[in-house]
């Protein structure tokens, strides 16, 4: 049997923040009844819980992302997994400006 993830409470993970429900799902682009009922208990799409991650818990500016930097991850997953392990290797390594 698989083990079940934990559940992140993002209720909680805003209240922390100090942002209303309007201010913390508009940056992921849900609207706020959405974000309300995902606190409330119903199931969170994988892509929202993704996002959720991103923005507040890796805290990466989601707006600054572009397609093709997402087709250059993915090729590098798929075909060159080595070299992807590589440069993040090295990224963490490196200061940040």
């Amino acid at each position: 049997m698989k083990a079940k993830k934990d559940v992140v409470d993002v209720g909680t993970i805003r209240q922390k923040l100090g942002l209303n429900q309007q201010q913390f799902w508009a940056r992921l682009g849900v609207t706020q009844s959405g974000g309300s009922r995902y606190e409330n208990g119903r199931n969170m799409p994988r892509p929202v819980q993704e996002l959720v991650r991103l923005v507040y818990v890796e805290n990466i500016d989601i707006k600054k992302i572009k397609r093709e930097d997402m087709d250059v991850i993915e090729y590098l997953r798929t075909a060159k997994p080595g070299l992807l392990k590589e440069l993040k290797k090295e990224a963490k390594a490196t200061p940040k400006k």
